[in-house]
């Protein structure tokens, strides 16, 4: 049964996206569309409440395919597939009068179903392949538009991901020869061979980890974020902000704690340099948002400042930041997901695309607004909203793990924290202002309405009841550094 599940979760969005275009009619394909996200969503659940083990394995001499779930996988499915589907019916509406619908409905379902195969990969092989074919399946939701504009963002994004792709396909041939297995186990395969020649299997652990942080979006690989995220549709800025991204952070997180293990890398100049790019991603992102005055590419330079406190958490090598860096992942998601489908609810029914633009359409657009103020406080990390869980575990982490490394990058976390309200906040104030010449409701319809109350209410019940996901992200940290003998 369990198998079963996980099949279904993989094959459904995948099956229905090869057949997006045979269906001539709008209503019908829609429902489809739907009724496939639903059912991702349902099987990846209800796979989560069964169990976890292996559930296939396919040899091809060298190299296997092995699909599985443990906690990590359960809790990254589950996400992407709550995440894509409130970005699939809010898509219904954006879409609506876009005669490349079914073109968009395709590509989506099938990076949702790369995106739950990459989760459910239990060796660095298969993972490698469903990170490929997310690539090659996202690319097209980049170019949607058909501008030359897209065309370049999408060559950019591409350029950037097979570059990362070529620095993880170096590590991987090493990580065969100093680890016992390249299948992901709990506390790392490092072997005796690995030992006696350190230098190259911590390159080879950098290599693995920096290709994996371009999708992350970390200095110095971070460019096609802010390129591509305003030329795509804002379903698909969503995504891209809030799922494609976190598939680099899960790249890394498997590389560090289930191929060659956290007691490797802990104390190690991979450690350090890491931590440092990290920490220096969080404020470079942080200052280029502040600065920015187009509003989906200040929350695209949002997105590589705050995906980044993700990795601070994971390059910490320790329990604590382990678990931070998961609640992290997932409260960063959701609020990215919510913002940036409410910019694009506000670009859908204004037309405006810059911030000093947005005068008084907070009055018009309350829903949306009101949305956009709560994921907003939760990026920020004020309580009781979600972020402030993340945050305040990263930077107390930090502190006990790394000593004075920790103390300074508290201190960017602050300083970033500041700048983050400081390019967020005067989008609500400029909304709520009087003045701006709009002289009738703007309020977008159901279908994009119900995606950002669900996200909303979400952030501020997760800062509530925080306590089941910090005790599964804490579950999760205990379970990946243990060393199996």
């Amino acid at each position: 049964m369990y198998s079963y599940l996980l099949s279904l979760a993989v094959l459904v969005p995948a099956f229905t996206g090869v057949l997006m275009g045979v269906f001539r009619s709008r209503r019908s394909r829609n429902i489809l569309f739907a009724e496939a996200l639903t059912a991702a969503l349902v099987c990846v659940i209800a796979a989560a409440c069964t169990g976890s083990g292996l559930a296939a394995a396919v040899d091809m001499g060298l190299f296997s395919f092995r699909f599985g779930a443990d906690t990590v996988s359960h809790l990254f499915a589950v996400l992407f597939a709550a995440l894509f589907l409130c970005a699939g019916v809010f898509s219904l509406e954006y879409n609506k009068e876009d005669a490349c619908q079914p073109r968009f409905n395709g590509f989506f379902l099938l990076t949702l179903s790369a995106m739950l195969a990459l989760s459910y990969s239990q060796n660095l092989f298969t993972f490698y392949f469903c990170y490929e074919c997310m690539t090659l399946c996202s690319m097209p939701l980049v170019f949607h538009a058909g501008t030359q504009e897209s065309m370049a963002a999408a060559l950019k994004y591409l350029g950037y991901s097979l570059f990362g792709a070529a620095l993880v396909l170096f590590g991987f041939f090493y990580a065969g020869r100093y680890c016992d297995t390249t299948s992901f186990v709990q506390g790392g395969s490092f072997n005796l061979y690995g030992m006696t020649h350190l230098p190259l299997a911590l390159t080879a652990a950098f290599c693995l980890m920096l290709g994996f942080a371009c999708k992350a979006g970390m200095v110095p690989l971070h460019q096609w974020l802010p390129v591509a995220h305003p030329v795509a549709p804002a379903p698909a800025s969503a995504i891209l902000s809030a799922c494609i991204t976190k598939a680099g952070v899960l790249g890394i997180l498997r590389c560090a704690y289930y191929v060659f293990g956290s007691q490797v890398l802990r104390g190690s100049w991979v450690q350090t340099v890491m931590t440092a790019l990290a920490l220096v991603t969080v404020f470079t992102g942080s200052m280029l948002a502040y600065k920015e005055r187009l509003l989906k590419r200040r929350l695209a330079w949002s997105t590589v400042s705050q995906v980044s406190y993700v990795l601070y958490g994971l390059f910490q090598f320790s329990p604590a930041g382990f678990a931070g860096g998961i609640l992290q992942a997932v409260f960063h998601a959701v609020s990215k997901t919510a913002l940036f489908l409410c910019a694009g609810a506000v670009i859908h029914q204004s037309g405006k695309t810059k911030v000093y633009e947005l005068t008084g359409l907070g009055k018009r657009m309350p829903v949306v607004f009101g949305s956009f103020a709560f994921a907003s406080l939760s990026l920020v990390g004020i309580p009781p909203f979600a972020g402030f869980v993340s945050k305040w575990s990263l930077a107390t982490g930090g502190m006990q793990a790394l000593g004075a490394t920790g103390i300074a990058g508290a201190a960017v976390l602050l300083v970033s924290a500041i700048l983050t309200a400081g390019y967020l906040f005067p989008i609500i104030t400029h909304g709520c202002t009087e003045e701006g010449g709009f002289d009738k409701p703007l309020e977008p319809g159901w279908r994009m309405l119900v995606p950002l109350v669900v996200l909303a209410l979400s952030l501020l019940a997760l800062g509530i009841v925080t306590q089941p996901l910090a005790r599964l992200a804490a579950a999760a940290a205990e379970i990946s550094q243990e060393v199996l003998s």
